[in-house]
């Protein structure tokens, strides 16, 4: 279980030594801690592991077809293409991109037009973008937060953030994609011209 309740039901990712990627499937949940020791430090998930834990060893595009409600590409980008967003199960309410760029623009078309919800990868994997700046703070001024205040600071502005996005794609009947979009060229134009650059 996540700490918000869900249930982690695949996960894939690159064997270096096979050079190739697997997906490793267990439908009753895999626990991310256990998964964490059986990974090393490039990644690569210990499959004889893996599979004494009750886990299916898959060919690695697997993923992208499981029977579940979100569905978050993690790692490389344009994973998610026209070729292959028909193989999305149906169940699949939203995606998160969790990587930059995972998806083709014809496959967020497609994705949409089914009523997927997609979470865009500037706003759902901003984190630690954020977190870099925060850093970048503390160094300027030598003072130093600690781990329960940068995640407070961090959740205050990814929660802010987000709500912000919600917002302008219910007012412009737009996708939160677009919506992020809109808001963030609108930033840059306020700033050029507060700065006298226009």
């Amino acid at each position: 279980m996540t700490p918000l309740g869900g249930k982690i039901a695949c996960v894939s990712s690159w064997d270096a030594k096979d050079r190739q990627a697997y997906t490793f499937r267990r439908s009753s949940g895999i626990d991310p801690d256990l998964l964490s020791e059986l990974t090393d430090r490039f990644g690569t998930i210990d499959r004889p592991g893996a599979a004494a834990q009750g886990c299916e060893i898959l060919p690695g595009p697997a993923w992208i077809e499981q029977d579940v409600d979100v569905l978050i590409p993690a790692a490389l980008e344009n994973q998610i293409t026209a070729a292959n967003a028909a193989r999305i199960h149906r169940r699949v309410l939203a995606i998160v991109e969790a990587a930059n760029g995972p998806m083709t623009a014809e496959a967020n078309e497609v994705l949409e037009n089914r009523g997927v919800l997609i979470i865009p990868d500037i706003i759902a994997n901003a984190g630690g973008v954020t977190c870099s700046y925060f850093e970048q703070v503390q160094g300027h001024t030598n003072y130093y937060w600690s781990r329960e205040e940068v995640l407070h600071k961090l959740d205050t502005r990814m929660s802010a953030a987000f709500h912000e996005v919600h917002e302008r794609a219910n007012t412009e009947g737009v996708s939160l994609r677009d919506a992020a979009h809109l808001i963030a060229i609108d930033r840059v134009a306020r700033a050029c011209r507060t700065r006298g650059w226009v």
